[in-house]
């Protein structure tokens, strides 16, 4: 997944902005990133529209605050986050109606019937990529309230038909340019959107209609999955504006690193420092695989960067399920400090080796034959 950006600079604002600054700096931001007022790019206006609103989400609330304060973006896991690329124009002004309200906005669209996607985060080792997982989730999102079912009305009594705007949420209001005086569908500022009123209020959520509520569930990470790609739960999302209908679940996946295996796609790369004699005689050596120690071989005369393969020992693919190779990278190791009989051994090996490289080996000899044609040409 791409890098976020920090939600502090994203509003403009320092860390220690208390919550009123916070909502003037989201306000005066989203007026400027509206595509009614945007100069630029539209596509553009609606991706700084939407991070605008995820930084405004984080910090108006104060335990995602605290969270993302202590911990950054990965603190704020299992929080409910929600989705705002899926989100459009008229999800995030429904969202936010306290904000918008009375602004002249134009919401595009009336509140969705499909509700809010969220997103959440799960980490997996590498292991588990492997062979896949079941993982527990737990999350907080925006439910139905339970007293009410959703219509905000106090118990015993019903809301009402918007007489602003008749019901249809939205209203049309005169707005004066060069040309004379036009009209303009805006979203209803009595209802926000709605298309209804509530005159006594539920006690439970006080007339929203909804309230925030944890949900522990069950999601299967299927093997060989890569980062940041995410597992869909259909209707695990929030309900719609009308509660017939709701979101979905993103749950993204985050691998932590192995200590001595490295991914490259469905293969893995595992770097080994071998000694000296080992690179020279070869020998066997264990190394490390998903399912555990494995001994290899290392041939005699082994040179410093040289691959042995283990078929067949990487990750499977996700569509196909072939799985990948190991890479076994073999590193020579020269120590840095040597007892007297190590060094009185090597003084007697140098000495066989003589000064024409007799005993070198075939990219040592070439270079030596390179080299004594480039002398004798300088003289």
């Amino acid at each position: 997944m791409p890098a976020k950006r920090d939600y502090y600079e994203i509003l403009g604002i320092d860390r220690n902005a208390g919550g009123d600054e916070i909502k003037r700096a989201y306000r005066r931001a989203a007026l400027k990133c509206h595509p009614d007022n945007y100069k630029g790019d539209k596509a553009e206006a609606e991706v700084k529209f939407k991070e605008l609103a995820e930084a405004y989400e984080v910090l108006s609330d104060s335990l995602k605050r605290q969270r993302y304060d202590r911990f950054g973006h990965a603190g704020l896991r299992g929080t409910g986050m929600h989705d705002f690329s899926s989100m459009g124009f008229g999800d995030i002004f429904s969202m936010f109606e306290d904000i918008f309200a009375g602004m002249g906005f134009t919401a595009r669209q009336g509140p969705s019937e499909r509700g809010l996607d969220l997103e959440t985060e799960v980490e997996l080792t590498l292991e588990q990529v492997a062979t896949g997982t079941d993982k527990s989730l737990e999350f907080e999102r925006t439910d139905l309230c339970d007293a009410c079912g959703g219509t905000g009305a106090k118990a015993g009594t019903a809301r009402e038909k918007c007489r602003a705007c008749g019901g249809y949420g939205q209203v049309q209001q005169q707005v004066q340019s060069l040309f004379g005086v036009g009209v303009r569908v805006i979203t209803c500022p009595s209802c926000s959107g709605k298309g209804y009123a509530v005159k006594e209020k539920c006690p439970n959520c006080r007339g929203g209609g909804r309230v925030n509520k944890k949900r522990i569930l069950s999601v299967h990470i299927p093997a060989g999955v890569h980062e940041g790609q995410a597992v869909c739960l259909r209707g695990e999302g929030e309900p719609s504006h009308t509660g017939t209908s709701r979101g979905d679940l993103h749950v993204y996946v985050h691998v932590r690193p192995h200590p001595l295996l490295k991914r490259r796609g469905n293969d893995l790369l595992c770097q080994v420092p071998i000694t000296f004699s080992q690179a020279a005689l070869g020998g066997d050596i264990k190394v490390p695989t998903l399912n555990g120690p494995e001994e290899i071989k290392i041939p005699s005369g082994a040179q410093n960067g040289d691959m042995v393969t283990l078929k067949g020992r990487g990750l499977p693919s996700v569509r196909a399920g072939r799985k990948g190779d190991l890479y076994v990278q073999l590193f020579v190791e020269v120590p840095k400090k040597l007892s007297r009989r190590q060094r009185e051994l090597l003084d007697a090996y140098a000495k066989t080796e003589g000064a024409e490289g007799v005993s070198a080996g075939p990219q040592r000899k070439s270079f030596l034959k390179k080299l004594k044609r480039y002398f004798a040409a300088e003289k």
